[in-house]
């Protein structure tokens, strides 16, 4: 019975330890006006996240594994720039609409 009980052990801590999750994507607007960002996905599907306001930051959405693009259209400006990432399972991801003269773009990653 206890090699049993440690044989059950052992297999629900690697289950546990060895699951995935996918990435997740959000978006941080640190501009003076409202943003709309795309996210186009390894798989060629697209993402939208819109009107996130000034100084906010919206909630996390899954994407797939793999190289994405983001390409934010910035309310009022002229510029829509864009970034390359590579999405890795078990990562967060904060695009972030940088201030400055020129709308930049920057992807913070963290763990899970």
């Amino acid at each position: 019975m206890k090699k049993l009980t440690s044989l059950l052990l052992v297999f629900v801590l690697l289950t546990t330890a060895c699951s995935t999750e996918p990435p997740s994507v959000r978006v941080q607007n640190l501009r003076t006006n409202k943003a709309n960002v795309q996210i186009k996905l390894a798989n060629s599907n697209t993402i939208n996240i819109n009107d996130v306001s000034a100084g906010a930051t919206s909630s996390y959405r899954e994407v797939v594994s793999g190289t994405a693009m983001a390409t934010a259209v910035i309310q009022n400006e002229k510029d829509s720039p864009s970034i390359l990432f590579t999405a890795n399972d078990d990562k967060n991801y904060t695009v972030v609409i940088q201030t400055g003269t020129t709308p930049t773009l920057k992807v913070d990653v963290t763990d899970k």
